[in-house]
């Protein structure tokens, strides 16, 4: 056996069997319930709140925790364990909501909104994807008219946002608005709260993540205190692609975990499965499969430590987590597919782990990027 990997301290590991621990008992025995209700209790936010997962990474003045892009690798792969994907995203919605926050709003947001959140009593979600387009960012429709009337100084917001996690019960949305003239120049970032009048939300049904609520939003003219502005106008642009690298760290090891566990799954059937009079492990073409995924998830799991580490040093390797993201929702495809076929009938079936990581392969996929988007930025970043 390889000796474990360098990037973890005794206090990573600490952590590791500390989250271990709650999501043996706080989600595993619940993930079929929850995805079958399609929904999961908000007292799970203050559960995880009290082990520390919501407070990685976030200022230690609004009650976070200072950690290394490790802690979170490891709590993206922890969660993955109950082979749960609609929990881990709604549940963990503020690690791409909240930060535009803490890196660019004043003090009195970060005390207003941080706060609260990442002690797990309001729930954080970001919204930019729109129904005319998703990576497309700078070409974004809603727009922020600021007003000055008898009403104080406000932005009106009119628009649309789609596929938002955690768009239904969300407290605090991060809203990517146009308030200038086209392109990423004209784009800026706002804080609206679930109770703006004018602020509607409508439930949407998926093919996975069925355990997370996800909603368009509508803004019919909804009154936003310019204070609410995140950063300054028309540089919300920079807020967003701040957000990316760690976006698209997270899905990477987020993929990785959940095909680890179909892996572990598909194993464990195996070895106890018996055809033809001996175990399903036994035969030669089922050790294959199993060799493949234990291979991809190997050389998935050596880039996304490569690649956090040399972010943890400050570099910004742009093409190789665009291609880490690929590699690694490419290899959830691979072992969810094979897990399945491995389990056979029993992988077909509602309540099991890898039945249900098959049907999130694509939501991996195409958030944070799509493959094809992903691609084309990598290839742009080499200068081709």
């Amino acid at each position: 056996m390889l000796a474990r990997s360098p990037y973890y301290t005794p206090e990573h590991e600490a952590f590791r069997a500390q989250l271990r621990r709650f999501v043996e008992k706080e989600i595993a025995p619940y993930a079929d319930a929850w995805d079958e209700a399609g929904e999961f209790p908000r007292a799970l936010y203050r559960k995880a709140a009290a082990v520390g997962l919501l407070q990685l990474n976030f200022p230690e003045a609004y009650g976070g925790i200072a950690a290394d892009r490790f802690y979170a690798i490891i709590a993206s792969q922890e969660l993955a364990r109950a082979g749960a994907g609609g929990v881990a995203a709604s549940l963990m919605s503020h690690t791409i909501g909240a930060p535009p926050i803490a890196r660019l709003g004043s003090e009195r947001l970060k005390d207003r909104v941080l706060r609260p959140v990442l002690a797990g009593e309001k729930i954080s979600a970001l919204a930019i994807t729109e129904p005319g387009g998703g990576s497309d960012v700078a070409n974004l429709k809603t727009t922020a008219k600021r007003v000055h009337d008898a009403g104080g100084d406000h932005y009106i917001v009119r628009g649309e946002k789609t596929f938002i996690t955690s768009g239904l019960r969300a407290d605090f949305y991060t809203v990517a608005v146009r308030t200038g003239g086209p392109g990423m120049g004209g784009i800026s970032l706002l804080l609206i709260e679930r109770d703006t009048p004018g602020f509607s939300r409508t439930p949407l049904k998926k093919m996975g993540w069925w355990a997370s609520d996800t909603a368009s939003l509508h803004f019919d003219d909804c009154r936003v205190p310019a204070e609410n502005l995140i950063g300054e106008e028309n540089a919300g642009f920079r807020g967003i692609m701040l957000n990316f690298n760690d976006e698209r760290l997270g899905l990477a090891a987020s993929a990785i975990g959940f095909a680890r566990t179909a892996y572990e799954e598909a194993l464990d059937y195996a070895k106890l499965r018996e055809t033809f009079g001996q175990p399903l492990i036994r035969h030669q073409v089922i050790r294959h499969k199993l060799v493949d995924m234990a291979q991809r998830l190997a050389a998935s799991q050596a880039m996304l430590e490569r690649i956090a580490w040399a972010l943890d040093q400050g570099e910004s390797p742009i093409a190789e987590l665009c291609m880490l993201k690929n590699q690694a929702t490419q290899t959830l495809a691979f072992c969810a597919s094979e897990a399945v076929q491995i389990l056979g009938g029993a992988g077909y079936m509602r309540g099991c782990k890898s039945e249900r990581i098959y049907r999130e392969v694509k939501v991996n996929a195409i958030g944070g990027g799509t493959e094809e988007i992903m691609k084309d930025l990598a290839s742009r970043q080499m200068g081709w």
